[in-house]
């Protein structure tokens, strides 16, 4: 299919930030957005790039009424000489067509996805800041539209993209933040969509982080749900532990997000020679860890803030201060050594990095 390009007026398009150190996150949004239609015997069609505005929907629209609703995070790099390199793409978008998949969605094509994703950000290229550490956030989002009430997968569907430029995910920046577990809510259940970007999950997980938020951490340290021992998801994040010699993340088995920064930290460790180990990770094995000096490093992972370290755990009334509270020497290469990739300034011996404009 072809994508038709409509662009905004010059006089309606909006001001673009001029101090990248005050973007935030998710408070600005671009000029244009993608759009995509689906029916039911008609499948995807009249793929649109045209100027944001609100979406229409009828209030019987079945994302508001039982969340078949779906979404991706993806950035856009500005490096040296103002080329601009995406990271993995490739990998969000299959990852989007397996959430799909789950909640009977209808999935989209990768090509014309990773199609419609470079036009877009190519005729919006002036807004990716060139800041180090500042990008241009990609979202992803497909929701269900037919207007009717009644629990079944829907008839109708709308793909779109909108973006907007970036700055640090957490107010701290690369600074190590502070952790809240909860014993009492958790996030997904075995033969749940643990494993996919819903947003229903995202809503499920509003209470107990709005509970550690208030208490002056900065996000919620998930358990499993049956046993609630085992060391899940942190946030919105992948979550590591650097104990003794190994690096040590919880495994997949449907209940975490398959991180794409997940793994690209597990591929880079391996290759450094770090002895990388996923299984299950029990809150009582973190507590003699710490007890015992082996616990030397903590971390999250995410599109969002790349690698956030991790300073201090809470748990059952009391802090534990992880690495004297300072962001340990793993942590600070892996997110330095992910960072330069994304923004061209090293080899990429993986082939993560793709180069969309020079």
């Amino acid at each position: 299919m072809e994508i038709k390009v409509i662009q905004a007026a010059a006089e309606k398009r909006k001001t673009k930030p001029t101090d990248e150190a005050k973007l935030g996150f998710g408070k600005i949004f671009t000029d244009h957005f993608f759009t995509m239609p689906y029916h039911a015997g008609r499948s995807w069609h009249d793929p649109l790039i045209e100027p944001c505005r609100p979406l229409q929907l009828d209030p019987t629209a079945m994302c508001l009424h039982y969340a078949q609703e779906i979404f991706e995070g993806m950035k856009a790099y500005r490096g040296k000489d103002g080329a601009i390199f995406l990271f993995r793409p490739t990998e969000n978008i299959r990852r989007m067509n397996v959430s799909a998949e789950r909640l009977c969605m209808p999935q989209v094509d990768e090509n014309l996805f990773l199609e419609a994703l470079t036009k877009l950000i190519l005729l919006e290229k002036d807004w990716i800041p060139h800041g180090s550490g500042t990008s241009l956030y990609i979202r992803p989002t497909m929701i269900a539209t037919e207007p009717a009430l009644g629990v079944h997968p829907a008839n109708e569907y709308l793909f779109f993209i909108i973006m907007g430029p970036v700055g640090a995910y957490y107010p701290e920046g690369f600074s190590p933040t502070k952790i809240f577990v909860t014993e009492e809510y958790s996030r997904s259940a075995p033969g749940g969509t643990g494993y996919c970007k819903a947003g229903g999950n995202y809503a499920a997980s509003l209470y107990a982080s709005e509970i550690a938020k208030k208490m002056g951490y900065t996000q919620v340290l998930w358990l499993d749900s049956v046993e609630r021992k085992y060391v899940e998801e942190v946030g919105t994040s992948n979550m590591f532990f650097v104990i003794g010699d190994e690096l040590i993340t919880a495994p997949l088995m449907g209940t975490i997000l398959p991180g794409v920064t997940r793994d690209s930290v597990i591929r880079l460790a391996k290759s450094w020679g770090v002895k990388v180990v996923e299984r299950r990770l029990s809150m009582d094995e973190v507590m003699d860890t710490i007890a015992n000096g082996a616990l030397r490093e903590a971390f999250a992972s995410g599109t969002a803030a790349i690698v956030s370290p991790i300073g201090l755990i809470y748990y059952r009334g009391r802090e534990y201060p992880i690495n004297e509270g300072k962001t340990g020497s793993l942590t600070e290469r892996l997110y330095n050594e992910i960072l330069q990739i994304q923004y061209g300034q090293k080899d990429d011996p993986f082939g993560w990095r793709i180069k969309i404009a020079d």
